[in-house]
């Protein structure tokens, strides 16, 4: 059956992880900052803050390849909140004089953020406040179908130095009852300690998010296709994925070679087995879309190509080119979410490559796609990409997290290229990003997204992901002395001219 189409405002907002954002303790987080970025938001004209995937992150820092599909990134918890609480000391909030205002170190802040944490549990299990240990018991009731899981997953992987869960001892790797709960006992402090930070985590986004809501932001969060190998969720659920006897993956996920990557991308993520999903009425998915959407207002699944049909590679390859292409679940998986949750507020990612199978998913759901413009100029007129060519149900922006700069990539731009995008949007190349932008608010998509980069003017170097570098991303930060009111002032302008905008383009300041 068709999802009749429902009419969406024209909207327009920014792309911003929370992790890059000011603040004292060497990443952004849910403080004081991030309520001044959504009242940024506001004033600018602005009813979107698209994020990357809150989840906890793995290797390279990557909040795509998540130890839990459930659990949130507990480095944005807000310290300062904590300390609020009697839980933490004005001596616990001195700040490494070694972080950096423009960069995530997580070599620095992980180990920083995580002993006051630690300080932080250990009080608050020391108190007597029976309001906040009622508030931390229904949590942990609410949660606890993921919750319990994680906890004991995150205390065995600290005691066992953080390696892969199927090199444990056989009989936790194994989940033996008797040896999971015994385990459970003597690591109970631990478990507490874990619970303790996604409460913190859970509690602290919901008040955000909240005030986002209430000044008229709506968030658009961010699912992986994918998890993580070394996750509570495949240690949990061996069955719903593709491992060998020893339980390790078979084979793994990435893409083909693309225009980011002459060999792949080799992700290493564990690939689904789609038919055990399917006998249990894909009630993973269910629960994990269930999460996420008291995350975010709407949720951007990323590589939704993949539901249709997915690049699978042995296990044993060190490039993604000898993959070959395996059918997803289609629309049977987007069926049984839409039974359990009614209408499903998803933004599919379905750049790359993008067949017939995969248009036919998104017209039956009426899902919107997404459009870059940094994509468009390829000197043909019909490419998909250019505005002129958009869809009213699509999402239009000038890059990417995985995309260089506006500035950056009109800096490194062929020669050749240029002549064709300066016709296009009427520019001589000065103040690209403000062209890029202007061009998209007058398209017919119906939401428009800017990485904040773009508002700012930044070059390439201020880039937050390299797709298929496996170090150095996710680091980038912007400070407040490099917003100035012109910015948000131009952006509102736009906004209400081309009707993205709750006040009216003669309301605003001029």
């Amino acid at each position: 059956m068709k999802t009749p189409a429902t009419k969406t405002p024209r909207a327009s907002g920014i792309l911003l992880h929370p992790s890059s954002l000011p603040g004292p303790f060497g990443s952004g987080d849910f403080g004081p900052d991030a309520y001044r970025f959504v009242d940024w938001l506001a004033n600018s004209g602005q009813t979107l803050w698209q994020i990357l995937p809150l989840a906890e992150i793995g290797p390279g820092n990557s909040p795509y390849m998540s130890c839990s599909a459930f659990a949130g990134n507990v480095l944005l918890i807000d310290l300062s909140d904590l300390a609020s609480h009697g839980w933490l000391h004005a001596d616990d909030l001195t700040p490494d004089s070694r972080f950096d205002a423009h960069r995530c170190d997580f070599s620095l802040l992980h180990p920083f953020r995580i002993e006051r944490l630690r300080r932080a549990a250990s009080r608050f299990f020391a108190t007597n406040d029976a309001k906040q240990k009622a508030d931390f018991a229904a949590f942990c009731a609410e949660e606890a179908s993921w919750l319990e899981g994680y906890a004991l997953f995150m205390a065995i992987s600290q005691r066992e130095g953080g390696r892969d869960w199927s090199d444990w001892p056989a009989p936790l790797a194994q989940r033996d009852a008797g040896a999971l709960r015994e385990t459970a006992a003597v690591l109970a402090d631990e478990i507490g300690f874990w619970k303790f930070c996604q409460w913190r985590f859970y509690r602290q986004w919901g008040r955000l998010k909240h005030y986002a809501n209430q000044h008229g932001i709506q968030i658009v969060g961010d699912m992986p296709i994918f998890v993580a190998y070394n996750s509570a969720d495949v240690w949990a659920n061996p069955d719903l994925f593709e491992l060998d006897a020893q339980g390790r993956p078979s084979v793994v996920a990435g893409v083909p070679p693309d225009y980011f990557s002459e060999t792949g991308q080799l992700w290493g993520n564990p690939v689904y087995r789609w038919t055990a999903h399917e006998q249990t009425g894909y009630r993973w998915w269910i629960a994990r879309l269930r999460q996420i959407m008291k995350q975010s207002d709407l949720v951007r699944i990323d590589h939704f190509r993949g539901f249709a049909a997915y690049w699978e590679i042995p296990s044993s390859e060190l490039t993604a080119i000898n993959g070959r292409w395996v059918d997803g679940p289609g629309s049977k998986l987007f069926e049984a979410m839409r039974q359990a949750v009614g209408k499903l507020p998803i933004v599919a990612e379905d750049l790359g490559v993008v067949t017939p199978d995969v248009v036919a998913l998104l017209k039956q759901f009426h899902f919107p796609g997404m459009r870059v413009l940094q994509f468009a100029f390829s000197n043909e007129t019909d490419n998909p990409f250019l505005p002129h060519n958009y869809e009213a149900n699509t999402v239009a922006y000038t890059g990417t997290h995985d995309n260089d700069t506006a500035i950056g990539w009109w800096e490194n731009m062929l020669p050749r290229d240029r002549a064709f995008i300066q016709h296009f949007l009427g520019s001589d190349g000065h103040d690209i990003q403000w062209s890029m932008m202007r061009a998209l608010s007058a398209s017919v998509a119906q939401r428009v997204i800017f990485p904040l980069q773009d508002v700012l003017g930044l070059g390439g170097e201020h880039r937050m992901n390299y797709p298929g570098r496996p170090t150095g991303n996710w680091t980038w930060r912007f400070t407040w002395d490099q917003m100035q009111p012109w910015q948000g002032k131009t952006l509102a302008h736009i906004s209400a001219v081309y009707g993205r905008c709750a006040l009216e383009f003669a309301e605003l300041p001029q």
